[in-house]
């Protein structure tokens, strides 16, 4: 049987399952319910084809960048036909079903919200210890966040095939929602001279840590319902995020284990 001409994964050793090429190939992965991060198409491309591409990206709200071809063309020289998608390594979750099964079991939700944080290994590392720490899922936004790819799962150990990831249109709403079913918004910021051992954990909780750069957006803390600095006594004036994940996660096992 003729290979099709339009279906390619690209080579690229470990991450040959991180990309998916040719508009054919995209929409039929799509209907296939594949999970997708995003799909680059060619700003100048707008055939028929296309349009459907674009039309079903956006009932299944997957996020679509325009972008030069000569951008495709150095993620591959084969025939992309103006398409590649960014193929997600995992299976995202539901948050509604992750709180309802912490409910149901009579178990506190700790929840991590990820507010534009975008480097792959600090995402794996976060991923890692949230996993270790129990925490019950991690929520992400659809556009801003960093791709979850081959890197993303090597650098958690693996932690991202066991720990849900709820992938969302608009952290937002959707920290409004958490608020609505119980959960204390919890934001750590340097915004604050309030202690992160201030804060009491150990009921329904979620926690949002913002990026190294640009910190947590004003939305998300204008809604949050406390805020909390990790103590720095040093001359260095910021932790990593991921280590700063930890730090707070950590105290909130800890106050769990005591209660």
């Amino acid at each position: 049987m003729e290979k099709r001409k339009d279906s390619f994964l690209i080579n690229k050793g470990e991450h040959e399952k991180d990309f998916l090429f040719g508009t054919r190939a995209v929409i039929e992965a799509i209907n296939a319910q594949k999970d997708i991060d995003k799909i680059l198409v060619n700003k100048d491309q707008n055939n028929d084809l296309t349009k459907e591409l674009l039309a079903l990206a956006k009932a299944e709200r997957i996020p679509v960048v325009r972008v030069p071809e000569a951008k495709l063309n150095r993620i591959t020289r084969k025939n992309h036909q103006g398409v590649v998608a960014h193929v997600s390594a995992i299976q995202y979750a539901s948050l509604d079903n992750v709180i309802e099964t912490c409910f149901s079991k009579g178990v506190s939700p700790l929840i991590l919200v990820l507010d534009r944080i975008t480097d792959v290994r600090n995402f794996g590392a976060i991923a890692r210890t949230a996993e270790c720490a129990g925490v019950h899922a991690i929520i992400i936004p659809e556009k801003g966040s960093a791709q979850i790819n081959s890197d993303a799962v090597k650098t958690s150990a693996g932690a991202l095939n066991f720990l849900p990831i709820c992938r969302v249109k608009n952290l937002y709403y959707t920290v409004k929602d958490l608020k609505k079913m119980g959960l204390t918004v919890i934001s750590c910021t340097e915004k604050t001279e309030r202690d992160m051992y201030a804060a009491d954990y150990s009921g329904p909780t979620c926690l949002i840590m913002g990026s190294e750069e640009d910190g947590i957006s004003n939305e998300l803390m204008g809604i949050s319902d406390e805020f909390v600095a990790i103590p720095m006594t040093g001359n260095i004036e910021s932790l990593n995020v991921s280590v700063a994940s930890g730090v707070l996660i950590y105290e909130a096992v800890r106050q769990r284990k005591a209660k």
